[in-house]
């Protein structure tokens, strides 16, 4: 066969051409997007979400639901699709319109840009309340049976702006015209770290602004669910403060929070801090020592059990100050405790690289909330498949890994009269994590 403008000639191999040609029929390269719905169905997340959003459209002219777009944007943001533009080709894809309950051979696509564009702008900050809160109860309910304990890990962002959105405003802190949002993460029994929550902020936002509000609603959530719950707050030295104190303290619920140093606590300190030094002398650098006292800043109601870790490394003292609740652990034991927010920081990232939650490039404030509400729903459904990989290879895998090892897998779709066939690759050598998945996740 001669040369057409649908050839694609590559060098031989052996004594046969190579020549590459479109027409191999409708092949999707994101196979993986069944595995998406079906963890969707399993949580019934972005159903739960459909509901939340009064959509004021006129019915009978409509053509793609809520919940349509809602999958399509979700699983594609899941994907590695995060920007609505993505849907002006994606809305073909066989595999996807397969998910979003469409039949890959009709000649209805899915939503374009403009349709997603336009249900992005139209919510309403009641409409976004409740589909915060229909995440929330999608996530609380993923929570082992035989949970006790819950840790609210809460830390902000940066989420820089380059155009003229509003409240995007410059934030000396980072250094930069941005947006601030807040991350909320729940851990339970399993010890593994859930997105619950993630509100939009102004870049020049207070630490506790959003702060509360959320947490009454979390705090409730979990509270349906485990009347007997002991919750715990967890963050830095920006939230050690009388005011997230008392709400604590009203709310029924424990915390670890940082604390920014000050004289007293300096002088408060002194024997822990003295102690660490003769240490150093000894042993040099790597030596801590742990101690605690009992503090009340001026604005606090009465005195609050501090730990201290008095650390000196290169000569350079450097202590650091915890204000708790907790009363039975050792120091020791509180400050560990602390440190392990830092794993709150791995899931942000995941947030922001792998699943690019930093598209707030809308104009109106709502609908940026609206996009990361959107990319939280997909972090929460890339938890479900992280859960479900418990007992493989993949039980620690990020959101990236994850995408690229098992999500990216091309798929020959076929439609006959009775089935719809995703012909999957035979060499694919994730064929046993994919079985694990679907058995997990249809079960």
């Amino acid at each position: 066969m001669g040369d057409s403008e649908l050839d694609l000639v590559f060098p031989s191999v052996g004594s046969k051409e190579v020549v590459g040609r479109f027409d191999g029929g409708d092949i999707t390269s994101d196979g993986g997007f069944l595995l998406l719905g079906e963890a969707d169905r399993k949580a019934g997340l972005t159903e739960s979400m459909t509901e939340a959003i009064s959509d004021k459209r006129q019915q009978s002219d409509v053509d793609h639901t809520v919940w349509d777009v809602l999958r399509e944007r979700v699983y594609g943001i899941a994907a590695g699709y995060p920007d609505a533009n993505d849907m002006n080709t994606m809305r073909k894809d066989p595999a996807l319109k397969t998910v979003c309950g469409r039949l890959p051979g009709s000649g209805m696509d899915l939503a374009s840009q403009p349709t997603i564009s336009r249900i992005e702008n139209a919510g309403s900050r009641r409409d976004l309340m409740r589909v915060g809160m229909a995440i929330a109860r999608s996530v609380i309910s993923g929570l082992p049976a035989d949970t006790k304990e819950v840790i609210i890990d809460v830390d902000p962002s940066d989420d820089p702006c380059h155009g003229q959105q509003e409240f995007e405003f410059f934030n000396a802190y980072y250094g930069e015209h941005c947006y601030v949002p807040m991350f909320f993460h729940i851990t339970g029994s399993d010890g593994r770290q859930r997105l619950v929550s993630a509100v939009l902020r102004p870049g020049n936002a207070s630490p506790t602004k959003g702060l509360f509000g959320v947490l009454r609603r979390v705090v409730k959530l979990l509270r349906a669910r485990f009347p007997e719950v002991r919750i715990i707050l967890r963050g830095d030295s920006a939230f050690g403060i009388g005011e997230v104190i008392e709400f604590c303290e009203d709310m029924g619920l424990d915390f670890v929070l940082g604390l920014r140093g000050n004289i007293r606590l300096h002088t408060l300190s002194t024997p822990v801090q003295m102690d660490a030094a003769l240490k150093y002398k000894w042993e040099g650098d790597g030596c801590l020592e742990y101690g605690e006292f009992e503090y009340k800043a001026s604005p606090w109601k009465r005195h609050h059990r501090v730990i201290v870790k008095a650390e000196i490394t290169r000569g350079e003292l450097n202590p650091r100050f915890v204000v708790t609740s907790l009363a039975k652990e050792t120091p020791q034991e509180v400050y560990g405790f602390y440190c392990g927010r830092g794993d709150q920081e791995n899931r942000i990232k995941e947030m922001k690289l792998d699943l690019s939650s930093g598209r707030t490039s809308c104009h109106k404030f709502l609908a940026n909330q609206f996009r990361l509400l959107l990319h939280t729903a997909a972090c929460v459904l890339m938890g479900v498949l992280q859960r479900a990989l418990e007992d493989t290879k993949w039980a620690q895998a990020q959101v990236g890994t994850i995408r690229l090892r098992l999500l990216k897998v091309g798929a020959r779709v076929v439609e006959t009269c009775r089935k719809v066939w995703v012909r999957l690759p035979s060499a694919f050598p994730e064929k046993e994590a994919w079985s694990h998945l679907h058995g997990v996740l249809s079960g």
